[in-house]
């Protein structure tokens, strides 16, 4: 769960460019290659966007705001462009010290990309938390913006409508224009090609920057880690999901097993803040931790391609959300 302190570095010289084929079309279209950047409140639709968009599952998707604690890198291949998608946390109102290390990592990726899309959802209306980040953003003015209006499978034409007005005249107010306006569904997948179009098309021109068909440049161990934390959050109370955290403790595979039947051996930690959490998580007799071991291990395995045993506990790392010693031991 490592926080890059440069999101969006190129990659360059570290990973070699795809050699497959020269970029762009035989017309002589130039290829294009960069980094765009999805921002908005929490629970705005962001992770499962950039999951849309790559064509699998690559950052951890829940009903519950603040979700994700990291940029997470998605890579869209195109034989025109290669886009990578920045995925940031929720800009919110910080109450602790890891609020405030997630806000700071918001904004340094704003600076380093060449894109920014800000994600409104359909259904619900500008809000306060909305007017404030649209303002930050105006102070970005060398770099594109596009409002991206997402579920519109919630809602009507005439509310969608609506919406679309509300999010032009908020940059009227705050003095720029959007680059574009975009309605999408992710779940419905509809105009999630059309997005994509309209965002490589302000890359600029370049090389590919990763090669051909890797979709992310996030560790395995640091994906586990958040598909675990993703099953965790699923049923609990309201309270719990900013005071979870996962680390991956080792991940080895079994000695002694034949080559067609490996078994990796998955060991990770869950930690909570307080003895009433951990007894949440876990569950009557545990019945709650077998649940998120089950649906943890079926993701970790399909994204693997890999059988794994999985071991969980539940530790106790008092106010770690507050405590830089903590955080720093979570990999924050």
């Amino acid at each position: 769960m490592s926080v890059p302190s440069s999101p969006t570095k190129r990659p360059r010289p570290s990973v070699a460019p795809a050699t497959t084929g020269t970029p762009g079309d035989a017309a002589g279209t130039p290829h294009r290659a960069g980094f765009a950047c999805f921002v908005g409140r929490p629970n705005a639709g962001k992770s499962t966007l950039t999951n849309a968009l790559v064509g699998t599952k690559v950052a951890i998707t829940s009903g519950r705001p603040q979700t994700t604690r990291h940029t997470v890198r998605g890579i869209v291949h195109r034989p025109d462009a290669q886009l990578v998608l920045v995925d940031t946390p929720g800009l919110h109102k910080p109450r602790t010290l890891l609020g405030e290390r997630l806000n700071d990592l918001v904004r340094s990726t704003w600076a380093e990309v060449d894109v920014i899309g800000f994600c409104l959802p359909a259904d619900q209306k500008l809000g306060p938390g909305d007017r404030f980040i649209v303002k930050e953003l105006a102070e970005a003015r060398r770099t594109p913006k596009v409002a991206i209006i997402t579920k519109t499978d919630l809602v009507t034409r005439e509310q969608l409508a609506e919406q679309l007005l509300a999010v032009h005249r908020l940059a009227g107010e705050l003095g720029f224009e959007w680059a574009e306006i975009v309605p999408v569904s992710a779940v419905g997948d509809d105009q999630v090609g059309l997005l994509a179009d309209l965002l490589t098309g302000l890359l600029p021109e370049g090389p590919p920057l990763y090669p051909d068909g890797e979709l992310t440049d996030e560790p395995e161990q640091t994906m586990v880690a958040e598909l675990i934390r993703e099953a965790a959050l699923e049923g609990v109370r309201d309270e719990l999901p900013h005071s979870l955290a996962v680390v991956v403790e080792e991940m080895l595979p079994r000695p002694d097993r034949p080559a067609d039947r490996p078994l990796l051996d998955v060991h990770a930690n869950v930690y909570v803040e307080r003895p009433s959490q951990k007894a949440i998580v876990i569950g009557h007799r545990g019945s709650r931790l077998r649940e998120v071991g089950t649906t943890a291990r079926k993701q970790i395995e399909a994204l693997l391609g890999t059988p794994i045993f999985l071991d969980l506990h539940v530790r106790v790392a008092k106010d770690w959300q507050r405590d830089p010693k903590q955080l720093r031991k979570l990999g924050f």
